[in-house]
């Protein structure tokens, strides 16, 4: 599952609001990485995606995907030409990584450590 575009973070305190009705009890936004119309959030149980469809956005398909069933990861960083820092990750039973890009101004190694402390637990 690719998404196309750059990611750059967002205020967790905001995604905690607008996206309450989709977490559960107790359950704390970390972090949370804007992506054009998509969204990113990693909270203390799960990664969600949210990726809205279509011409207006009105549709979203959510995906949550527990921490428990990501089987491995990978960063790279920004470099002089390519100035994006990208993500992958590995879904078990997919073969296929998931890839998001994230621009200049995101630390990707920030993400890669909030991934680190919730997928070692």
């Amino acid at each position: 599952m690719a998404l196309f575009g750059n990611a750059h973070a967002i205020d967790p305190a905001q995604a905690q609001q607008e996206y309450a009705r989709l977490l559960g009890q107790g359950e704390q936004v970390h972090a949370a990485y804007l992506l054009i119309r998509d969204t990113i959030l990693f909270t203390d149980r799960r990664l969600i995606l949210v990726d809205k469809q279509g011409i207006t956005g009105k549709k979203v398909e959510y995906h949550s995907i527990p921490y428990k069933s990501i089987t491995h990861f990978a960063v790279e960083t920004a470099g002089t030409f390519d100035l994006d820092g990208e993500l992958k990750i590995w879904i078990s039973g997919d073969s296929v990584p998931m890839q998001k890009t994230f621009t200049k101004g995101v630390d990707i190694y920030e993400v890669q450590a909030i991934l680190t402390q919730f997928v070692t637990r």
